[in-house]
């Protein structure tokens, strides 16, 4: 049996003695999966290909670790599980030889303001210990070095036993914490423009407040017109200074209001912590909305943004405070850390050693501690998550990935091969979904799922070795070696963006002139300064287009079809063919089930309990009232259209009676950008960052800019749908527009008109145009590392 280690990238031989080293699926019918049956090895590295909506995460994310994960939430108390979601086992006959599983997936680490890469990976908390006990002068234990711990004083009772007796006792207690006591530990301030929060010359009774929440009726405005505190019917600008600091700042007061007991505060303390104590995102569209124009943000001038207060900044450690270390980059952290010799710190200082140097060998030594966890994106999220696996002593545990090469360089693909056998080695087994030949190869196993995406994949469609799957004649298999040519010819530009003195984050005043009306590819190795460069200096600028791949804004009732303006058109065809209203086919209108308002599920909140969700009965999920779904088009009500691919619905709003242009066009610029497999009423929720990017292209290819910049567009892509990618984009520039693309991808490089590539390293090494030309200059010349890697793949 040959092992692959960091050094060796080959796959083992397989010897599987019993169904004890398989975890064995049957009959598997999550999602599209068409009675799935596979045998998986344990302690191997599979691999899961298959176009997008072929399938892929249903089996390993939906099957495989969710029942491990509902297994071990079963093994707790009723109490425990209370506190946890309720899951259903999945739709499958058969799940044999499960081990823990551990996802670790692109989710972002959501946007607490006080969590940071230190905390989230323990490094913070190591560097407190070794301050609190090096470091000068001695200012108390490690939380005295945390920003999420205040410092409080003062005295309380306490009852002891003295002599057989309890007595009471009155102790005064003392807690020294790092927190900035300005900002709280968070690093800047908040500052709220009045004239945003109400209108100073009506009174409270006039509707002076234009805060979301605090309308004419409500128990808020209740609360501030029956307070007593001032006089409801005068316009604010005749507040007395008294009146107007009860109004804006007054402490926390309990009152009865209409025999219901309430507490008074402030109006500016009250929004802070009803609303911007919360994550952004999760806040409905009208309060993040009013956020963002009442409120600006501003380093903490106490603490300069560093969360913390003097007495933790004052002690250091060879000159350095810990603030000053958290600041640094991690590799120069790595090698700043790598010198210290006192035994008294030498076990904590080897663990928190081979935690920096694990960030430098995933690819994120660019990063600091300091950085904030919900500003990373989708790959740096779960390469960071992975960090906390490394250096793991569990063994026989089941990882689960989600294409993790995604947002890297093919540099740094190696890199994760090497990490992803590793963990293999230690006797794990590792499940890995991906679309990239580079880790394809490295399988000890693949499992290659398809035809193709939706109602027409769902099945297995080979099993086997890499060799194997080249020869077997699948999608996959096809393309695994495909390789783009250069271009022969390149487009000549019709004039450029000129970028002077570009100096965002690690960019070392960075002049370039971005060709216009050609296809651009900004490339480099992940933490070079690419979106620093684009985003920083482009996107902002007139008549540009930027599609990312950020979450789209919008509920749990959002889809496709709302998402695009797909519904209108769709709701007009079939009022027209039923002769009755548009208003009826929407599920937040007048056509929505009145059980479910519309939803297709029933949320219940189960107090301190996870709320359940599940299946309106009276709907049946399909989220309108039954009156409604007697309504048809073409032989199908509005359930059934939403419930169908975006390949099923161009070719049905093309055809007879449902023939409707305006829809046509939509869904032919959704099959356009590779989501044809998408059902229209989808979730966005649901949706990876790369199908959220060809949704946004797809909704914004009418624009009438004329610059698009494009973050990753390959993303989530199959090695089959690149090429078609690589189409769409030459139809954009032949339209006349000039597209920008930050890419790894070599095939999108190749095709390119000319490549801007940044580097020659990440963090303060980046930063620099290292190269700038066409691809066939970059592939002659081999000076950098992206040109290096582009001769291999196209053959130069």
């Amino acid at each position: 049996m040959s092992i692959a280690t960091s050094e060796d990238t080959q796959p083992r031989e397989l010897h599987v003695a019993d169904t004890h080293d398989l975890i064995r699926v049957q009959g598997a019918r999550v999602n599209n999966l068409k009675e799935v049956s596979v045998e998986i090895p344990k302690r191997r590295l599979t691999v899961f290909t298959g176009v997008s909506g072929s399938g892929k995460s249903s089996l390993v994310f939906g099957t495989i670790a969710a029942e491990s994960q509902r297994m071990i939430n079963e093994t707790y108390s009723a109490f425990v599980q209370g506190f946890m979601p309720t899951q259903s086992r999945p739709d499958v006959d058969v799940l044999e030889g499960l081990t823990t599983a551990i996802i670790v997936d692109q989710e972002r680490m959501g946007s607490n303001p006080r969590s940071t890469v230190g905390t989230v990976t323990d490094a913070n908390a190591m560097l407190r210990i070794v301050f609190s006990r090096l470091g000068q002068p001695h200012i108390g234990s490690s939380q005295a070095f945390s920003f999420n711990v205040a410092s409080v004083s003062g005295a309380g009772a306490i009852t002891i036993e003295r002599g057989g007796e309890k007595v009471k006792e009155r102790r005064s207690f003392s807690i020294t914490g790092g927190m900035c006591p300005r900002c709280e530990g968070v690093g800047s301030v908040t500052d709220l423009d009045l004239t945003q929060l109400y209108d100073d010359s009506k009174s409270l009774d006039e509707g002076a407040l234009t805060v979301p929440g605090y309308n004419a009726g409500g128990w808020n405005m209740r609360l501030y017109k029956e307070s007593g505190f001032f006089d409801a019917t005068k316009p604010i600008r005749d507040f007395t200074k008294s009146e107007l600091h009860d109004f804006l700042y007054k402490e926390p007061v309990r009152m009865k209001i209409a025999g219901i007991n309430m507490t008074y505060e402030g109006l500016i303390p009250r929004i802070q912590k009803s609303m911007l104590s919360k994550d952004k995102e999760s806040m409905q569209p009208h309060i993040r909305a009013f956020v963002d124009r009442a409120v600006t943000y501003t380093t903490c001038p106490d603490c300069q943004g560093t969360r913390l207060n003097e007495g933790a900044r004052s002690s250091k450690i060879r000159g350095l405070s810990i603030a000053d270390v958290c600041a640094m980059q991690i590799s120069d952290l790595a090698e700043w850390v790598r010198d210290f010799d006192d035994p008294s710190v030498a076990p904590l200082i080897e663990t928190l050693q081979l935690t920096l140097d694990s960030f430098v060998g995933i690819g994120l030594g660019y990063l600091s501690l300091e950085r904030p966890s919900g500003t990373l994106s989708g790959g740096e999220a779960q390469r960071t998550k992975m960090i906390r696996h490394l250096e793991s002593s569990l063994t026989d545990i089941t990882y689960v990935f989600d294409e993790p090469t995604i947002g890297l360089h093919p540099h740094d693909i190696q890199r994760m091969n090497t990490l992803l056998l590793q963990l293999r080695d230690k006797g794990n087994t590792v499940l890995v979904v991906e679309h990239k030949p580079e880790t394809i190869a490295i399988a000890d196993h693949i499992v290659d799922l398809g035809p193709r995406a939706g109602t027409g994949g769902g099945t297995v469609c080979f099993e086997g070795t890499v060799d194997g799957l080249r020869a077997s004649g699948t999608l996959t298999g096809r393309h695994f070696d495909d390789r783009a040519a250069l271009k022969e010819t390149v487009r000549a530009p019709n004039g450029t963006l000129d970028v002077r003195g570009a100096t965002m984050h690690n960019l070392q005043n960075v002049d370039v002139d971005i060709p216009l009306g050609v296809l651009v590819v900004v490339t480099g190795v992940s933490g070079s300064g690419k979106s620093s460069l684009i985003h920083g200096s482009v996107s902002a600028g007139e008549g540009v287009v930027t599609i990312d791949q950020g979450a789209i804004r919008g509920s749990r009732r959002s889809n496709p079809a709302t998402y695009t303006g797909l519904l209108e058109p769709i709701r007009k065809a079939f009022a027209k063919a039923n002769g009755v209203k548009p208003a009826l086919f929407s599920s937040n209108s007048e056509g929505a089930c009145p059980t479910c308002n519309g939803a297709g599920v029933i949320y219940t909140d189960l107090a301190m309990m996870a709320p359940v969700s599940t299946i309106c009965e009276e709907c049946e999920g399909k989220r309108f009232q039954a009156s409604v779904l007697e309504y048809k088009l073409g032989g199908r009500d509005i359930s059934e259209v939403l419930a169908m691919s975006v390949t099923e619905a161009e070719e049905f709003f093309s055809a007879g009676d449902a023939r409707t242009p305006a829809a046509h066009a939509i869904l032919h610029r959704l099959v356009d950008v590779g989501l044809g497999y998408l059902s229209l009423g989808q979730p966005l929720p649901t949706l990876s960052g790369g199908e959220r990017q060809r949704l946004k292209l797809a909704s914004q290819m009418g624009e009438k800019g004329d610059v698009y910049v494009l973050d990753e567009p390959t993303t989530g892509l199959h090695l089959a749908d690149v090429e078609h990618l690589l189409g769409l984009l030459d139809r954009l520039v032949g339209s006349g527009k000039s597209v920008i693309v930050i890419e790894h991808h070599q095939a999108v490089m190749a095709h390119a008109d000319w490549i801007i590539d940044i580097g020659p390293g990440a963090g303060h090494d980046g930063g620099k145009i290292v190269f700038e030309g066409t691809p066939a200059d970059l592939v002659a010349d081999r000076s950098t590392l992206t040109g290096e890697y582009l001769a291999a793949y196209v053959g130069g």
